[in-house]
């Protein structure tokens, strides 16, 4: 028997997820720019922690680009203290502001009409952006066609055996936007009503937000999806130790003997 490609399997996971899930609502955020805050807090932390920092940063009248302008470091380092790693989060958020500011004229709208990879370059000069930040940028706030890589999306990836831990960030990357990129054509993301929603899943499933119902292109859309779909996975079945794998919608994806 001809063995399945690395892209073939890739759509069959998606496939599975989005038949059994649905739309999972990723980015839940109400303007693009409370976006590109979470992708900064979001570094090395759990996202209710995140959650707790952008909501001290909207009691605070924060939650803006001029908030984030206007406030004093020490201002911004207490408001976003739960997302862990403060100081060095503070001092990147007005980074990217300055480079906003200075290039840009302020506007993120300029900022994103930019050619992708140009600005994805960009991105990356800044302190404290590596990619996959850089990507969820791109993705969530600017509906660039990136996919972003995460640490769940490697674990399910490795423990599925269609890439080894070796693989670098943009071999992942590049796999995956190849892969995705014919599904459009068939069928837009979350057509599908969901067929299962699991009852310890429904935690993880964001309400519709201004953000993660914005209109966007269908490989967007799909790139958004996937990346969401697989979040959920590794938070309530890929573990990183004691993995549910019996309980798991991936289950049949497996190879034999795992």
């Amino acid at each position: 028997m001809k063995p399945v490609s690395q892209p073939t399997r890739i759509r069959g996971i998606y496939a599975e997820l989005s038949r059994l899930w649905g739309p999972q609502h990723w980015w839940p955020a109400h303007t693009t720019f409370e976006v590109i805050l979470g992708a900064y807090l979001t570094q090395n932390t759990a996202w209710v922690n995140v959650e707790q920092a952008l909501r001290n940063l909207r009691a605070a009248g924060r939650l803006s680009l001029a908030g984030v302008r206007d406030a004093s470091l020490a201002e911004l380092e207490s408001l976003i203290r739960p997302s862990g790693y403060f100081r060095q989060k503070a001092r990147r958020l007005k980074t990217f502001v300055a480079y906003l500011d200075e290039r840009y004229q302020g506007s993120l709208d300029r900022m994103f009409a930019q050619p992708t990879e140009k600005l994805r370059g960009e991105l990356l000069g800044l302190n404290g952006v590596g990619p996959e930040t850089a990507d969820s940028i791109l993705l969530y706030a600017g509906n660039h066609p990136v996919f972003v890589i995460d640490a769940y999306t490697r674990r399910i990836l490795e423990r599925h055996e269609i890439l080894s831990s070796g693989s670098d960030y943009e071999e992942l990357r590049s796999l995956f936007e190849g892969a995705l990129a014919v599904i459009p054509a068939k069928r837009p993301a979350g057509s599908a009503r969901p067929e299962i929603r699991p009852a310890d899943y429904l935690g993880a499933v964001h309400s519709p937000s201004p953000m993660s119902t914005a209109r966007r292109t269908p490989l967007v859309q799909v790139f958004n999806e996937m990346h969401g779909l697989l979040v959920g996975v590794g938070k309530h079945y890929c573990l990183k130790s004691q993995p549910r794998c019996d309980e798991c919608p991936l289950r049949k994806f497996l190879p034999a003997g795992r």
